[in-house]
């Protein structure tokens, strides 16, 4: 008899245990943090306010600026690397249009952004995507985040110039 109360006592000890698990996954998933720290939202807040105060919109974040950006006449062979790893890299979600795929189409957008803020997105996106309010709003629209492609100075020199010849550079 001392083993079966003995058993019952550990069965439910067993089962409250797996129900206030289950209870505590719950909370920590309609709170959106997924684990992560919890912080208040204005906590938050101050975060992120510190973390994009002295973020520049016209240049980005990374290490490319006007002074180590240069671009003069189209480099046709770049234009071609570029070429080779648009196909493999970015025409999954990129359109050479202004027509969305996944993410934005390109038609344009050297025009709207300067070379060395391209370059810092190719190359650091993830960093970019958090603080640039620009890429957050096509964000909103697209619904998915770029992936770090993990490509080099080099080859996100080469898409700028593909990205220039498909806008009509010469």
């Amino acid at each position: 008899m001392k083993r079966i109360v003995s058993f019952s006592f550990a069965a439910a000890c067993l089962f409250a245990l797996v129900v206030v698990s289950c209870k505590g996954g719950e909370d920590t998933n309609t709170s959106g943090t997924n684990g992560a720290s919890q912080e208040t939202p204005s906590a938050n807040n101050s975060a992120t306010s510190a973390n994009t105060a002295s973020y520049d919109p016209k240049r980005g974040e990374g290490k490319f600026d006007a002074s180590n950006v240069k671009v003069a006449a189209l480099d046709e062979s770049m234009v071609t690397k570029g070429d080779a790893i648009f196909k493999t890299k970015c025409s999954a979600c990129h359109k050479l249009t202004d027509e969305k795929l996944v993410g934005p189409g390109w038609k344009g957008v050297t025009g709207r952004k300067e070379p060395y803020w391209i370059m810092n997105f190719i190359t650091n996106p993830d960093a970019m995507i958090d603080k640039d309010p620009e890429l957050q709003a096509q964000l909103e629209i697209c619904l998915v985040r770029m992936p770090n492609q993990n490509l080099t100075d080099d080859d996100a020199r080469h898409i700028l110039e593909f990205m220039r010849k498909n806008d009509g550079a010469k």
